[in-house]
């Protein structure tokens, strides 16, 4: 949630780069925390930074190209239920068949929450942010 905060505070700032402090002091975090994610951003090609005097973070492309869905893949464990530390037991009537048996619902499940990520945009987001917000993007920090 809080990569999708940091997308939408840097589409919301129109193309303004935006610092970590700032960007922390907006998500109520430590701006070690934001540099992290900001990385795992830029990793994936949803932010890039600027350096020098007024650089910051910005988007590395349009706020109605990245989808939810990017923002899950660059920074989620996208595993719906964490599996088993070791393996269960394969000699007990339940251990043997309880991943072969559960594998399909996860399945389903996380094909339905990625479709879904898939439908909305960090500009649908921003944009819903404005309208509660009641301003204009860009908002002038």
């Amino acid at each position: 949630m809080v990569a999708v905060h940091v997308l939408t505070a840097l589409a919301v700032s129109d193309g303004k780069p935006m610092r970590s402090e700032d960007l922390a002091y907006s998500a109520n975090t430590s701006p070690v925390v934001i540099r992290g994610l900001l990385s795992r951003l830029g990793d994936a090609g949803l932010t890039r930074s600027q350096l020098g005097a007024g650089g910051g973070a910005l988007l590395a492309r349009a706020s109605k190209k990245i989808k939810l869905l990017d923002v899950y893949e660059a920074v989620e464990d996208t595993e719906l239920f964490s599996l088993h530390r070791t393996p269960p037991c394969e000699n007990c009537a339940v251990g043997g068949n309880i991943l072969e048996a559960v594998q399909p619902a996860l399945m389903r499940a996380r094909k339905s929450l990625e479709n879904e990520l898939a439908k909305v945009t960090i500009a649908d987001i921003a944009s819903e942010v404005a309208r509660l917000g009641k301003f204009a993007i860009p908002l002038v920090w």
